[in-house]
């Protein structure tokens, strides 16, 4: 079996290793099928995408409905970058998984309106699947309702006119969709369970997601979460591409 690519654009270690892992345990894959690229790190390397089964991409710090004046450096390499891929990625309709930030960086590269408007706080938020989601093999045995952790800054406010909608959160119009037939990307985290959004939420409560004096009570909040739905998609993935 050819390997996979995870794309992560996380500069702290911990959540970047974390990240890694996470994707490791929901796929089933061992270290050595699934290369890890730090794209925040240094210039993307010369990928050949055939070389790979399919590619990731992780969430992180990144808002891709920023001001261009507010963008890092390394942000708007990044962009340019990934704006290159995905442009091979959905001309061959390649596999791809984009997890958070590749709602936001997918949806832009395809058209989507992705602002402010329907953020949502780290929690776990019940995700609904659409009636296109229901027959969506990679979400072979998932249940029609589902709980699944995010935290996120933007969103998908419209939906990209080359997408299928194929779940939805009270609070979030756009949870997951998919273009073509290979290509999708979350809003929630699939990779995630209560062990891993309580690293994220101590690398990050610094970073605006939540108020950090408030740390200690969200800790509890997520530790009583119950996700144990959405790694199944990242499974699935990995069989039907692998």
């Amino acid at each position: 079996m050819r390997p996979f690519l995870l794309l992560s654009t996380r500069a702290e270690d911990e959540a970047a290793d974390g990240e890694h892992a996470a994707f490791l345990r929901c796929t089933g894959l061992a270290p050595e099928q699934l290369r890890q690229v730090r794209m925040e790190a240094a210039p993307l390397p010369e990928l050949r995408l055939d070389d790979f089964s399919g590619v990731f991409l992780g969430g992180g710090p990144f808002n891709s409905s920023d001001p261009a004046s507010s963008k890092s450096p390394v942000q708007r390499r990044v962009e340019r970058e990934l704006d290159g891929l995905l442009d091979e990625v959905v001309e061959r309709d390649l596999p791809f998984f984009g997890a958070c930030y590749g709602v936001g960086t997918l949806g832009v590269h395809q058209g989507a309106v992705v602002d402010r408007t329907f953020a949502e706080p780290v929690s776990a938020v019940p995700v609904t699947l659409t009636p296109a989601g229901a027959e969506d093999p990679l979400l072979a045995g998932v249940p029609e309702q589902f709980d699944a952790f995010v935290g996120h800054k933007e969103a998908c406010r419209t939906l990209p006119p080359s997408a299928v909608l194929l779940a939805s959160s009270p609070a979030c119009p756009v949870q997951m969709f998919r273009v073509g037939r290979n290509v999708y990307a979350t809003q929630f985290h699939p990779e995630l369970d209560v062990a891993g959004i309580v690293t994220r939420v101590r690398v990050y409560q610094h970073a605006g997601y939540f108020p950090a004096a408030e740390l200690d009570e969200l800790v509890a909040t997520l530790t009583a979460a119950v996700v144990t739905e959405p790694g199944r998609m990242l499974a699935t993935f990995v069989s039907r591409y692998g």
